[in-house]
């Protein structure tokens, strides 16, 4: 069996759902090509933001996702005790833990196995962001 890693980072991004589904395919680590089955699995390092699949074919799918979140998770709240980092810090935890900070994808013949519409959202959660780390792990043969 075959273990490849590699980091990358994403430049900072407003809050809302973003496509990053080419730039993680630009930075996917070296030798992956000769996976024939295999499992990729990406993992970000922050509590603020997190990763998705889903439709990426119409970019009205990750606002409603946005619009979604935000009208379920709100700003605010008087039951938030842990309110020192700003009014949109614990709504990012929560949206986060809604959602996931881990995904873990099939490789087919050295390629991601997305489905025909499917790709890799970033849900950035908090209003003024830094950027962000992902650790891609692949392993197969």
């Amino acid at each position: 069996m075959k273990i490849l890693q590699t980091e990358i980072v994403l430049k900072p991004q407003p809050r809302g759902f973003h496509s990053i589904t080419d730039e993680i395919l630009r930075q996917l680590p070296d030798g992956m090509a000769d996976i024939k089955a295999g499992l990729c699995q990406i993992f970000i390092q922050h509590t603020s933001a997190s990763l998705s699949i889903n439709e990426d074919a119409d970019p009205s799918v990750r606002n409603d996702f946005e619009s979604w979140f935000n009208q379920t998770v709100k700003e605010d709240e008087p039951i938030y005790t842990h309110t020192y980092e700003g009014a949109d810090d614990m709504p990012a935890h929560l949206k986060t833990a809604l959602l996931d900070t881990s995904l873990l994808i099939p490789i087919r013949n050295g390629k991601l196995a997305l489905g025909r519409w499917q790709g890799i959202y970033l849900g950035e959660h908090r209003n003024n962001a830094t950027a962000r780390k992902l650790l891609i792990t692949v392993f197969g043969e």
